[in-house]
């Protein structure tokens, strides 16, 4: 009868070098566009985990003395957790912001009851707001920024070492930056139908003045409706300029996070 021997002293570190970068990882995954959806079976995303931990494995430097079960190995796995969750949340955020555009276009166009589930999220939102982020999401991967966006993951092990990563309170406070910024970007790509849906209202009150007698609601609807879609036909090409240049600028900000301090998003 044969016997096998495992030897645990020589497969523990290759579980610690798989650990580290599994960590990061993880929080990459936890809020990473599209992998993060909740259409998306965790089977499938554990899968992709241990995948990236295999290939980004050799690019993982350890330190001399680093362990799991300590104190330090426990801030860091922290530290390295948040990493990944943050490069994934800087590209996230503009997916929330075309969101946002959406329901505020919706909302002034009189759809805000029109709602369905966002498979993505799993939250209700606004039909506008979901086709909104299906263009963004087709524009993200027609320009390969998933890729883009691993390239990304991949690199900051470089700049951003296991147990040695200077995350601290002004990159984060950068990240908040960009937050605002980001959906700052969102209202502007809504910002035409508003303001065409406004001036429709004021004429609407004009009309209603002159003629009291005139039913607002059984009129006014059908017209703000149709002046709101009008506006996003006629714009469409900006909305959609708009959402590739929020893609690039989100990529790019993804970037100069996991390049460090010294390049941190503005």
């Amino acid at each position: 009868m044969h016997t096998i021997d495992i030897d645990a002293a020589g497969f523990a570190p290759k579980i610690i070098r798989l650990w580290w970068p599994a960590i990061r990882v993880s929080g990459f995954v936890m809020t990473a566009p599209i992998v993060s959806a909740t259409a998306l079976p965790a089977r499938v995303r554990v899968m992709l985990i241990v995948v990236l931990a295999f290939l980004f494995a050799p690019l993982v430097a350890v330190p001399a003395g680093l362990s799991i079960f300590s104190a330090p190995g426990a801030v860091a796995a922290l530290q390295e957790l948040l990493i990944g969750v943050s490069i994934g949340l800087v590209v996230s955020l503009a997916f929330e912001a075309f969101t946002l555009a959406g329901q505020t276009a919706a909302m002034t166009m009189g759809l805000g009851y029109a709602t369905l589930i966002d498979p993505q999220r799993g939250a209700s939102t606004t039909v506008l707001g979901q086709l909104l982020t299906v263009f963004a999401t087709l524009a993200y991967l027609a320009v390969n920024g998933h890729l883009v966006l691993f390239g990304v993951l991949a690199g900051s092990f470089q700049t951003l070492p296991i147990g040695a990563a200077p995350v601290d309170g002004s990159l984060l406070m950068s990240l908040a930056i960009w937050g605002g910024r980001i959906f700052e970007s969102g209202l502007v790509i809504a910002l035409p139908a508003i303001v065409a849906i406004i001036i429709v209202n004021l004429a609407l009150g004009v009309i209603t003045r002159a003629a009291p007698q005139l039913n607002l609601f059984g009129v006014g609807f059908p017209i703000t409706l149709l002046g709101g879609f009008l506006v996003l036909i006629v714009g469409f090409d900006g909305i959609m300029s708009g959402i590739s240049n929020v893609l690039d600028e989100a990529l790019t900000a993804a970037a100069e996070f996991a390049a460090g301090p010294a390049r941190a998003v503005p």
